[in-house]
């Protein structure tokens, strides 16, 4: 009887339905936990890619206002930073294609006054407008995910 038992257990070749049927199950339930937490990393990147893109327009701006020291308060829209040659056009992380609107997506700057103890200084603002998302009136520090916006 041993015997018999030993040489059913050998010829053991495949998996059961009810094997396979729990293996789709396992399968099933790590693709429930990885398939959302990996949609949210995308998104973050998306929207750090966005921040990445105000802070170059900002830098930019700052480069437009060391040529040009006259300047008290202005906006310099993002076609203009393109056309002086100062930022290349930038690809919007949502749609992949170059289509940041150029003339209302700019940089706002204002010249602060000298006092008594500190010079002349120029605050900037940046105001980023995607296909999908934007970034609205965001100064260099308080630049960050948060500041990203659906439309």
């Amino acid at each position: 009887m041993l015997n018999a038992l030993k040489k059913r257990v050998k010829n053991e070749k495949g998996l059961t339905l009810i094997e396979l049927l729990a293996v789709v199950v396992i399968l099933g339930i790590i693709a429930a936990i990885a398939i959302p937490s990996i949609g949210g990393l995308i998104d973050n990147s998306k929207k750090d890619a966005h921040v990445a893109n105000a802070t170059q327009m900002i830098n930019s701006a700052k480069t437009y206002v060391a040529s040009n020291p006259n300047i008290d308060t202005m906006d310099i829209k993002l076609e203009t930073l393109i056309s002086e040659g100062l930022i290349d056009d930038m690809e919007d992380p949502d749609s992949g294609a170059k289509n940041y609107k150029k003339d209302t997506s700019l940089v706002s700057i204002t010249k602060n006054a000298a006092t008594d103890t500190t010079a002349a200084s120029y605050s900037y603002s940046v105001t980023l407008v995607g296909s999908e998302r934007n970034i609205t009136d965001v100064a260099l520090d308080d630049l960050s995910r948060s500041s990203v916006e659906d439309n």
